[in-house]
């Protein structure tokens, strides 16, 4: 059983393949050109590199959110139509779930961390035990200090990862948070985590999805949606 797997909800963007649980191509770049001129070349890099065509895939992958909203839309768009034209089904993952996967180390907190703007990040928190994730905060947009409040009442280790690393790490640190950072040639998202995520939920029997019912997982309003909605209320007390 092969998996193609998308990730573009960041600034980097990825594609891997796996076949069962094995790991057989990856292309991957993060030099700031946007995810239109990048996502479908590494597309056909990853493929060309394993000697495959799209129509040797069995199951496409994307990490469906949260994440950058043009992003989110991109990998969504790609994969529905890879996956349409070839009447394939789909895995929509979490992005902070495939970022766990990317670090599945043991006996450790693994925290993924996204920049969400206006002091928050997109977060959640799972522990990789016997080779199995299990996750223990749903993907939440949170004020950093409610996170650090979040983190305070785990005695182990943390690991953080994702793009908001840098930035929040020596926050969590200077409040006491036992953490230490992912190595970099794993921190950003990588489309292998979405991979090895859509290949857990295929073992675990969870069924995937058609291609016209892929749709992406914002958690929260854009900026304009969130300015649209303050006016409508402001002009309702008028």
């Amino acid at each position: 059983m092969r998996i193609l797997a998308l990730e573009s909800s960041a600034v980097a963007a990825s594609c891997a393949i796996m076949q069962d649980d094995k790991l057989i191509s990856e292309s991957f770049v993060n030099i700031g050109l946007t995810h239109s001129q990048t996502l479908l070349p590494l597309t056909q890099q990853a493929l060309t590199a394993a000697n495959l065509s799209v129509d040797d895939i069995d199951i496409f992958a994307v990490a469906a959110g949260p994440g950058s909203f043009t992003g989110i839309r991109i990998g969504v768009a790609a994969v529905k139509g890879l996956a349409f034209a070839k009447s394939k089904p789909c895995y929509a993952v979490s992005t902070l779930e495939a970022m766990a996967w990317s670090a599945a180390i043991e006996d450790t907190i693994i925290c993924p961390v996204m920049d969400a703007r206006c002091m928050q990040v997109y977060t959640a928190l799972f522990e990789h035990k016997d080779g199995q994730m299990h996750r223990l905060l749903q993907d939440s947009a949170i004020k950093t200090d409610e996170l650090c409040n979040i983190l305070s009442g785990y005695s182990k280790n943390v690991l953080f990862i994702g793009d908001g690393t840098d930035k929040f790490i020596s926050t969590m640190q200077q409040n006491g948070i036992k953490c230490f950072a992912a190595p970099i040639s794993v921190r950003h998202q990588h489309a292998s985590g979405v991979a090895c995520a859509a290949y857990k939920a295929y073992t675990d029997n969870i069924p995937p999805i058609k291609a016209e019912q892929l749709v992406p997982c914002y958690l929260r309003l854009s900026q304009a949606e969130r300015e649209r909605e303050n006016k409508l209320k402001g002009e309702q007390k008028q």
